[in-house]
């Protein structure tokens, strides 16, 4: 099958987010009395929309305007930790720009909000910029659910089999999979037996390692 079109999470896979989110987290919980290990947090939460993580993480019902506000808190949190030690994953600007200069379609399929996308964009100054990028605050649900990767693909116009989806969560490697996409398990926050499956086409530490491998030339690249 020839490929099309990449679509990368975001957090943990273009940027070296995830030691951050943990931090924040941490300081989230304390400030709201909540007893629950960081690993699990992150382990329930990972791939999903904010709401859906506050709905998660609080344990009870929680109104939508509820959740947005505690999403705000703890995103500031994260984006004051992160932001003077902001950080791609090794390789990543380079590999998609690549990839572009190919012929592929870049997109971005994130459970990131908006503000989370903009933060990161505006410090990765990827050129081309993505032609499509989907945020977890779009109404789409979170993964594992396929919706965002599929919606990604539907607005760069290309059919989910012809679409390499890059993520570094289990979540995010089983929703590529219910979509009927295939894979490449970035392992910056997991190993590659949490993000194995039939579908995953490679597992790396980094985008160094896949330019290593030649793994873009190795592609049955369609270009329009």
């Amino acid at each position: 099958m020839r490929i099309e079109a990449l679509i990368f999470d975001m957090d943990g896979t273009m940027i070296d987010s995830m030691p951050w989110h943990a931090k924040s987290w941490v300081a989230f919980a304390r400030q709201h009395g909540i007893d629950m290990d960081v690993s699990e947090i992150l382990a329930r939460t990972t791939g999903r929309t904010g709401v859906e993580c506050m709905r998660e993480v609080f344990g009870r019902p929680l109104t939508d305007a509820e959740c947005v506000k505690l999403v705000h808190q703890k995103e500031v949190l994260y984006r004051d930790l992160f932001g003077a030690q902001f950080t791609e994953v090794a390789g990543f600007t380079a590999f998609a720009k690549r990839a572009a200069a190919m012929g592929l379609k870049i997109a971005v399929g994130t459970a990131g909000d908006r503000h989370n996308i903009e933060f990161a964009m505006s410090r990765l100054a990827m050129d081309p910029l993505p032609l499509a990028i989907v945020g977890g605050d779009e109404g789409f649900s979170g993964k594992p659910t396929p919706a965002i990767f599929l919606e990604a693909a539907r607005r760069i116009g290309v059919a989910p089999e012809r679409c390499i989806v890059f993520e570094d969560a289990p979540f995010g490697i089983e929703a590529a999979r219910r979509g009927g996409m295939r894979a490449v398990a970035v392992c910056s926050t997991h190993t590659p037996e949490e993000l194995a499956g039939p579908h995953v086409m490679a597992a790396v530490r980094d985008y160094n390692e896949l330019a290593q491998s030649n793994f873009l030339e190795t592609l049955d690249v369609a270009i329009a």
